[in-house]
């Protein structure tokens, strides 16, 4: 084999390496920009609409929870008496 040949060869062989590193190296960048868009965010990707409560709900809400916190603290009064 002429030394030619085999550099040739040696180029083509570290052509295809490259290629396959550079797709490597493209697919990180990616996940890096996904999971950067993640953090950023809290965790969420972005992009999506923001749920809207009406007030009434959250009223509810509220106080449903105030009745929750008023008789766990009130069963936890009784049974330290």
């Amino acid at each position: 084999m002429d030394i030619l040949a085999a550099l040739k060869q040696e180029e083509t062989k570290l052509q295809k390496q490259a290629d396959i590193l550079r797709q490597q190296l493209d697919a990180v960048r990616a996940a890096r920009k996904i999971l950067g868009r993640e953090a950023a965010s809290g965790g969420k990707l972005t992009g999506k609409k923001k749920r809207v409560m009406s007030a009434a709900a959250r009223a509810k809400i509220g106080k449903a929870t105030k009745e929750r916190w008023a008789k766990f603290r009130a069963a936890k009064a009784k049974g330290k008496r």
